[in-house]
């Protein structure tokens, strides 16, 4: 009689572990982060290097696993299955990787955001061409870096106050030089410096700073300008990290950062990328953000093998 008993809170045992491990299993939000391929000089543009410190910052993330794909679009597109959100760092304009073959890839990713797949795009990755890609980008992350309407200076942004909102969690003000775009088309034709809704879209603008009148009057990156559009602005906030929530369920965000790779270093930088991604995926943001730790050794590590450039 014992054993049976036993036997039988044995099974209630084992049934009971097996319902919480399928709970587990069940609440855990797959993330895809996709590095492009090696371009610019050393430091910059370190999609490989830049997306696995941020998995290694996301380790033990409770109810997030993530997936890293290097050097452009996998082979196996495989991984992408089941996925809750995916993020592309990487080279954009007309080649991004999202629009080649022909328009598949971007049919494939339009079909993933109807079914509430979250996208990210960062720095290079929220460009695209406006007739290739301009409706797609509005609608799964809110907008896009459009050449010659867009620009993109080398400039010190102050980010000092920050709508209420997840990925926010825990950010202080801060201040970092880097390629920061601004001037997006944005969905609706909004500024993207303040929260609204549009077309059963919400879009709220995450890093937000005023340019200066120099910073307007160039030069940008390329083309050098200035642009009589961007200049005819002067004054204004720009966004240049946004997110939206789509009325498929979905979410997105676009970044327009992250062209020197050492600015990881920076805390509250890395942070808003990171409870970015978490919000991404449906994986709830601490209320002090994502904590981690980078070290020299951290920004050092996996650098793509690139030549350096000669000094004129």
């Amino acid at each position: 009689m014992i054993k049976r008993d036993f036997l039988v809170s044995l099974i209630f045992l084992l049934i009971a572990m097996m319902s919480t491990w399928q709970s587990v299993v069940a609440e855990t939000q797959r993330l895809v982060i996709v590095a492009g391929k090696p371009s610019h000089p050393p430091r910059m543009h370190e999609f490989n290097a830049g997306v696995q410190l941020l998995d290694k910052c996301l380790k033990n993330t409770p109810g997030l696993s993530v997936e890293v794909v290097l050097n452009g679009w996998p082979v196996d597109e495989t991984i992408f299955q089941d996925a809750d959100a995916v993020v592309f760092y990487m080279d954009g304009g007309g080649r991004h990787e999202v629009v080649q073959e022909e328009g598949r890839r971007l049919k494939l990713v339009d079909a993933w955001t109807k079914k509430g797949v979250g996208i990210g795009c960062m720095h290079y990755g929220v460009e695209v061409l406006a007739d290739q890609a301009g409706s797609e980008f509005k609608r799964w992350i809110g907008g896009h870096y459009e050449n010659m309407f867009s620009c993109n200076p080398i400039w010190e942004p102050k980010f000092t106050q920050f709508e209420t909102h997840p990925i926010t969690r825990g950010v202080r003000p801060f201040e970092i030089e880097d390629e920061w775009y601004f001037n997006m088309r944005f969905i609706g034709d909004v500024t993207g410096n303040e929260e609204k809704v549009v077309e059963d879209t919400k879009f709220t603008p995450i890093l937000v700073a005023a340019p200066s009148d120099a910073v307007r009057d160039g030069p940008y990156v390329y083309p050098k300008g200035p642009y009589p559009h961007i200049q005819a602005s002067k004054g204004r906030a720009e966004a240049m990290m946004w997110a939206v929530e789509r009325p498929d369920g979905g979410r997105g965000f676009g970044f327009t950062g992250g062209h020197f790779h050492d600015n990881w270093g920076n805390e509250q930088y890395r942070k808003v990328v990171l409870n970015a991604m978490l919000w991404l995926a449906k994986v709830e943001v601490p209320a002090g953000g994502v904590e981690s730790q980078v070290s020299q050794a951290d920004l050092d590590a996996n650098l793509d093998p690139k030549p350096e450039r000669k000094k004129k």
